[in-house]
């Protein structure tokens, strides 16, 4: 629903700020007065296409802002959700429009494109008017409202659950057929693979260990020489330096059996000698291992560079190259037993296609019943209308099956069915029904897309339904019927309609004029809500034209109270 329109710097309207009632709304005034630049700023928020005419003379840009109630909206809700978009129920769709025809478009405060809206146009109105219509002559969406019209969604969603396992059931199917194709070379490949790793068996942390010792290998010559005299210096001949440290060590004992206070002193000495003798025997014994083997280093050399090749394969660490391995086998074994697994998947997909399938054929029976009902009622509602020659069918044909994995009985299968839904009409008796989308006029688009909301008028998603031109030639009797029409779509969804009749006029809740009037040397366009004596004057107004007599007052007043009955 739309809860207010804003519009600043708009074609002729410098500033408007236009609100709503929940039912019928009219919007009445004079001819070239600017009740279609109301129109023009609602399509553009919902999408349309934005120009450097909309900007007023002498403005920079014009902005329009338009705040909707979308909590009647669950697919709307689900969207703004989907878009990471915050609305607790509100949306506020904000749209400027630079001098230089440049636009840009929000959503609650964030920047969204033209696309975006126009995607969520169809949930938030339906615009009816000689030029576009937003959601009724899209054929997409007949489907949804047939299914709507024969209380069929319960139906279509379990269908729709069946399809969508089915779709991933399939998914699965071809995937292990595609493995079954390449079963052969695939096992090779992975046989391979397992047998260049399996051949090294690498361990856990051994290309560190191999590095290090490599590197004692290669430096095993200056390894024994710094060693050995190491060793030599620490424990051997007369000047070693342990056995010096040994000799104070023992003259300190001495003298802390004199004097306890160096008792401390004593110890430590005592202590260091003991370390470093230790260091000096494992000196000595690794001098004595540390000797060159290029056997090994050769060894070493080749088998860190075969773990090379498997890291640059399957790396960058050999934790990688074991994880690969295990991927590998875990491939070949399902490789084994995949003939199997596609018969398994074949069998269920075949019984659950089965389910389906006669889901959707039964779904298909009830929609052309329900289709053959639904184009009876909207063709009564036309002849009431004024359109007696009319006549809508609801066109149900199979989906193409071409190249479709899911076909039942020629059609293809999806969520929604085996069915492709289109209103067709014919406005005159011997015209062969045409889409609805294709319709030349105006005012037959407006009243068959009316006669359309009336009978589907509970069915629809919540929100705003816009009527413009809808008494296109036509009168009297007529006109009543269509403000009859209108206001029974208004008792399920919110109504906005521009018109000259007063009989359509005088059945709304809510009723706001347009007056046009120059300002400065520019034409400037106003907006005004209209209520008891004024709102009688404009119906007055639109009976007998500009020169209002007490026999239009009267007239009107009639025709007010007689809309109330």
């Amino acid at each position: 629903m739309l809860v207010a329109l804003r519009v600043k710097n708009f074609i002729l309207m410098d500033a408007l700020e236009l609100r709503l009632e929940p039912g019928f709304n009219v919007l009445t005034g004079e001819t070239g007065a600017g009740k279609s630049i109301v129109v023009g700023a609602l399509s553009l928020v919902l999408g349309g296409r934005a120009s450097a005419e909309q900007v007023r003379p002498g403005a920079d840009e014009a902005e329009i802002e338009a705040l909707f109630d979308v909590r009647g909206s669950d697919r709307a809700m689900a969207m703004l959700d989907a878009a990471g978009i915050a609305s607790e129920g509100e949306l506020v769709v904000r749209r400027v429009v630079q001098a230089t025809g440049r636009s840009r478009a929000y959503l609650n405060g964030r920047l969204c494109t033209a696309g975006e809206l126009q995607a969520l146009a169809p949930e938030l109105a339906d615009v009816a008017s000689q030029h576009e219509s937003v959601a009724l002559t899209d054929p997409s969406t007949h489907l949804g409202y047939l299914d709507r019209f024969g209380r069929l969604v319960p139906a279509r969603s379990e269908l729709a659950a069946d399809v969508s396992a089915l779709e991933a059931l399939t998914a699965e199917l071809r995937a292990a057929r595609e493995l079954e194709r390449g079963r052969g070379e695939r096992e090779a490949f992975l046989s391979f693979q397992l047998q260049a790793i399996d051949a090294l068996s690498p361990r856990p942390g051994e290309l560190a260990d191999l590095a290090a010792e490599r590197n004692r290998l290669r430096h095993a010559g200056r390894l024994h020489d710094i060693t050995r005299r190491a060793a030599s210096r620490l424990d051997q001949g007369d000047d070693a330096m342990c056995d010096e440290l040994a000799r104070l060590a023992s003259e300190l004992r001495a003298a802390a059996e004199i004097d306890p206070a160096l008792d401390d002193v004593a110890r430590a000495v005592d202590g260091c000698w003991t370390e470093l003798s230790e260091a000096a025997r494992q000196i000595a014994r690794y001098a004595e291992r540390a000797e060159a083997d290029p056997d090994r280093l050769s060894e070493i050399e080749d088998r860190m560079y075969r773990l090379e090749g498997l890291l640059r394969q399957h790396g960058p660490t050999l934790d990688d190259v074991l994880a690969a391995r295990a991927r590998l086998a875990a491939e070949l074994e399902r490789l084994s037993g995949v003939e199997s697994h596609v018969a398994e998947l074949e069998r269920r997909r075949d019984a659950l296609l089965a389910v389906a399938a006669e889901r959707a054929r039964k779904l298909s029976a009830k929609r052309r019943k329900a289709g053959e009902k639904l184009g009876a009622a909207i063709s009564s509602e036309l002849a009431d209308l004024g359109m007696g020659g009319a006549r809508v069918v609801v066109d149900i044909e199979p989906h193409g099956g071409d190249r479709a994995e899911l076909v039942v009985d020629g059609a293809r299968l999806g969520q929604d069915g085996i069915d492709r839904v289109e209103f067709l009409i014919s406005p005159n008796k011997g015209i062969e029904p045409r889409p609805l989308r294709r319709i030349a006029s105006g005012g037959e688009l407006s009243r068959a897309l009316l006669a359309l909301k009336r009978v589907l008028a509970e069915c629809g998603p919540a929100g705003l339904y816009v009527f413009d031109e809808v008494d296109s030639g036509v009168g009297g009797a007529v006109a009543d019927k269509i403000g009859r029409a209108i206001g029974d779509v208004a008792r399920h969804h919110q109504v906005l309609c521009i018109t000259h009749l007063a009989p359509i006029a005088a059945f709304a809740g809510a009723h706001f004029v347009v007056a046009k009037e120059n300002a400065g040397g520019i034409a400037k366009s106003s907006v005004t809500r209209v209520d008891k004596k004024d709102r009688i004057a404009e119906v007055a107004r639109m009976l007998s034209g500009a020169k209002v007599t007490g026999a239009s007052l009267r007239a009107a007043t009639e025709l007010i109270e007689a809309a109330r009955l």
